[in-house]
């Protein structure tokens, strides 16, 4: 069970600097902030652990009231029931917001298309992610901002709330930090719409890992890319095109973010999981598909698969080992266990055919460990 943590500002300049910049909508977002252990007995037992543990998802839309109704029942209450040990054992745990959570907009911003969807989550959902073991989420998506800057505010207003830290858009918070046990942990998130951090930004991404490369003993990156759909599992070497969007190359920025001084890089946005990779001894996902997504996004075959990738690294961000834990969805009600470890054989044939001579080897329980 992750202790309770209580609220440190941190004020040195160059945080200030990064963190109170005012945003596109004239606000200026809430500061990054660190959590400090409440006892120093719990801290000080974790100084002399080595291994680092991080658990990571996917999407999560956990339901939405727009264009229509289609909510499981009880608030969501029973939609982590299977997965909320793994992620609250870990020390950090993050996920992709697919979505915002807003209840008193009416009207989508975005164009009507055959393509466009909207998801409005109600705020009563947000205290799931807590409850799920989340500390991280990734904000970058092509979801942010379904209901305009609004519905950005009162997401943002909702995990603060909860105390979840997020990151990934233009003119808001561009990271994040918090501490655990002696370690701090860094994230930030990359997308490829306008309003987010983007990945195609090589200086931008770099400035921001350069930041947290003074603050972080570990840095996480999220990003939101690739194509979408069944036909787009497999990573390309070069640059991917969907409805004639540039979404960058993926295998490239993430290479670019351990070159960089990321530790853990990991990838959601196709709707179907991708291969995994180790760079420079550090972990690489590249799409961990969707999680949480009990309506409106397709959880068909491949669609379903919903795993939590479990990484153990030392204290300086090295891979150590891995855990690829595997769920299907079901329709109403989230991930649920499989005992035929479907998402970690899909990931496993996905590295063998993508990362020809990879240094990972995954076993069919879903164990990855170096070669």
């Amino acid at each position: 069970m992750k202790p309770h943590f209580t609220f440190i500002f941190l004020c040195a300049s160059m945080l200030t600097a990064a963190c109170t910049m005012t945003g596109s909508d004239g606000k200026a977002p809430a500061p990054v902030v660190v959590y400090q252990q409440d006892t120093a007995s719990d801290s000080t037992a974790r100084q002399h652990v080595d291994t680092c543990v991080m658990a990571l998802t996917g999407d999560i839309m956990m339901g939405t009231t727009y264009p229509e109704h289609a909510l499981p029942p009880d608030d969501g209450a029973a939609l982590f029931a299977d997965t909320k040990d793994i992620l609250r054992r870990a020390d950090i745990a993050a996920g992709n917001l697919e979505g915002t959570f807003c209840d008193t907009l009416g009207i989508t911003k975005k164009k009507d298309s055959e393509h466009s969807y909207s998801f409005r989550t109600p705020v009563e959902f947000a205290p799931r992610l807590k409850e799920a073991g989340y500390d991280f989420i990734c904000m970058a998506n092509n979801h942010a901002l379904d209901f305009g800057y609004d519905g950005v505010r009162s997401t943002e207003a909702e995990l603060d709330k909860l105390g979840i830290r997020y990151a990934g858009l233009q003119g808001r918070n561009k990271f994040a930090v918090a501490e655990r046990g002696g370690v701090r942990y860094g994230f930030c998130a990359f997308g490829h719409n306008s309003y987010t951090l983007r990945h195609r930004e090589e200086n931008k991404v770099k400035e921001i890992l350069d930041t947290l490369r003074t603050m972080a003993d570990i840095i996480i990156v999220s990003f939101h890319g690739g194509g979408e759909g069944k036909e787009y599992s497999h990573l390309p070497y070069d640059k991917e095109k969907y409805l004639n969007e540039d979404r960058g190359s993926l295998r490239k920025f993430a290479r670019f973010c351990i070159d960089n001084g990321a530790d853990v890089v990991f990838g959601h946005g196709p709707h179907v999981v991708r291969c995994v990779e180790l760079y420079k001894d550090r972990i690489i996902a590249y799409s961990l598909g969707n999680f949480c997504t009990p309506y409106a996004i397709s959880i068909a075959g491949i669609s379903g698969f919903a795993p939590i990738l479990e990484v153990k690294t030392d204290r300086q961000g090295r891979f150590l080992t891995g855990q690829i834990h595997s769920f299907m969805q079901r329709k109403g009600e989230g991930p649920r266990k499989d005992a035929a470890h479907n998402a970690a054989r899909q990931i496993a044939s996905l590295t063998q055919t993508d990362v020809p001579d990879g240094k990972l080897r995954i076993d069919t329980n879903g164990k990855i460990t170096k070669k």
